[in-house]
């Protein structure tokens, strides 16, 4: 099984190389971590061959809710380093500029058995960490062959991943069998994954560190923001403020439209567009333009002054969740076209009404929450996000409602870290000499 897996993932990489070299020629992705993700990490990176936590988070999400662990695990294992590996290029920025007591962030490896095994003996971790639902088998076995404690943390099942998972169940439920522990978001979740083959004894319902990672709003200090990017939005404090967050092909042109509805009862209205992916950046400021409306980037954006603009279109990795505390309104992207849905959590600490498409498989209870709570608005077309947009800016009684309510169930839903690392705790024991001992499982 292992092996037609093997052979399976090398059929896929050679089918979608030309994507790969297409991409490394014209973004320059991937060239500079492949030598990472063959196993090849810096001399330097650990050369005391010191034991280790390591952390994988796929990309900028995943990282930011790493962040709420990481000071505990520092505090709770001192003898430990503490490694984090991402799979995409904007998950190395964000890492790398956010999570502090980190001792060293990489690209994770290609899951074959020899690639590994060579980063499996640099890295030597007493304990692998996986965040949300990173199963990789190999992986996973050669860390039960050597006696690595492994842990799900944030887990989830989505209601379109899990058919998927259920047509290989047989090979699932051996994969599931090398994961020591698994705490999942939700009991529904929790279910998926039992009946994919989980030992239930192993599974618990922690609730979902999203809540647990995001920063609070931070102060002015001395006259001036602490967060670096807001000196770029010098806003006069009546400017309406439309962003949409992490957006998706086909859903810049229907805020694009709504925008202008805006821009005729509000003529200094502000739209900030967050296009999830960086390679799409050029093509969402194409569409701005090409409405006329006067378009400019943030990285062309003077410091401290208001952005002359009616476009900003934000080209920077790592920057949106703070920029959402500008906002009057906030359209969370990846939901009107079916890409599953993004983080609706981050404008919501800060209080703001959130208007989202019927595409949240990703989020589907922290979705439902929200709307059961009256503290978001769930869109169905195009038509709908524009009066939904425009009704927000013309009442603002409706936008402080949702934007209250949206808060109350951020603080109300905090507590997942704490029964995390007493799952961690139970696994790895603070203050021990590394690793634990483990049941004997032969490895064929």
């Amino acid at each position: 099984m292992y092996l037609a897996y093997s052979l399976l993932t090398l059929a896929g990489v050679i089918v979608v190389s030309p994507y790969f070299l297409y991409q490394a020629v014209r973004h320059g992705k991937y060239v500079g971590s492949l030598r990472q993700r063959l196993g090849f990490l810096p001399i330097a990176f650990n050369v005391d061959g010191e034991e280790s936590i390591w952390i994988h988070a796929v990309s900028v999400g995943e990282a930011l809710t790493a962040r709420a662990l990481v000071a505990d695990l520092r505090e709770r294992y001192p003898r430990l380093r503490l490694y984090l590996s991402t799979t995409t290029m904007a998950g190395q920025q964000v890492a790398r500029r956010n999570l502090q007591g980190i001792d060293a962030v990489f690209y994770f490896p290609f899951d074959w058995m020899f690639i590994v095994r060579r980063t499996l003996d640099i890295v030597k971790p007493s304990l692998f960490v996986m965040m949300e639902t990173e199963i990789w088998p190999n992986l996973l076995r050669a860390c039960r062959a050597r006696a690595v404690s492994t842990i799900v943390i944030n887990g989830r099942i989505s209601t379109r991943s899990y058919p998927r998972y259920r047509m290989i169940r047989p090979f699932f439920r051996r994969v599931l069998g090398d994961v020591d522990r698994f705490c999942m978001q939700s009991d529904e979740s929790a279910r998926r994954l039992i009946d994919l083959g989980a030992d239930p004894a192993r599974v618990t319902v922690t609730g979902s560190l999203k809540f647990d990672s995001l920063q609070l709003p931070t102060p002015i200090v001395h006259g001036k923001p602490r967060e670096r990017v807001l000196r770029f939005f010098r806003l006069p404090a009546k400017r309406v403020v439309i962003v949409a967050g992490s957006t998706m092909k086909g859903e810049e042109a229907a805020v694009l439209r709504a925008f202008e509805r805006v821009k005729s009862i509000a003529p200094g209205a502000l739209l900030i567009v967050a296009p999830r992916n960086p390679e799409r950046f050029a093509e969402a400021e194409q569409l701005a333009r090409e409405t006329g409306l006067v378009t400019v980037r943030r990285s062309d954006l003077p410091i401290d002054s208001d952005p002359r603009a009616d476009v900003v279109i934000l080209d920077t990795v790592g920057e949106l969740a703070q920029l959402y505390q500008l906002a009057t309104a906030v359209f969370v992207g990846g939901s009107l076209a079916d890409y599953g849905g993004h983080n609706i959590l981050e404008p919501a600490i800060f209080g703001k009404p959130i208007v989202f498409g019927p595409h949240m498989q990703n989020f589907t209870e922290i979705a439902d929450t929200f709307l059961a709570n009256g503290a978001a608005v769930e869109v169905h077309t195009e038509r709908e996000l524009e009066q939904a947009i425009l009704g927000l800016v013309t009442d603002p009684v409706r936008r402080a409602r949702l934007g209250a309510a949206a808060r109350a169930l951020v603080e109300a839903n905090r507590g997942a870290k704490d029964k995390t690392l007493t799952v961690v705790s139970e696994l790895l024991p603070p203050g021990g000499a590394g690793g634990v001992v483990r049941r004997f499982r032969l490895v064929q």
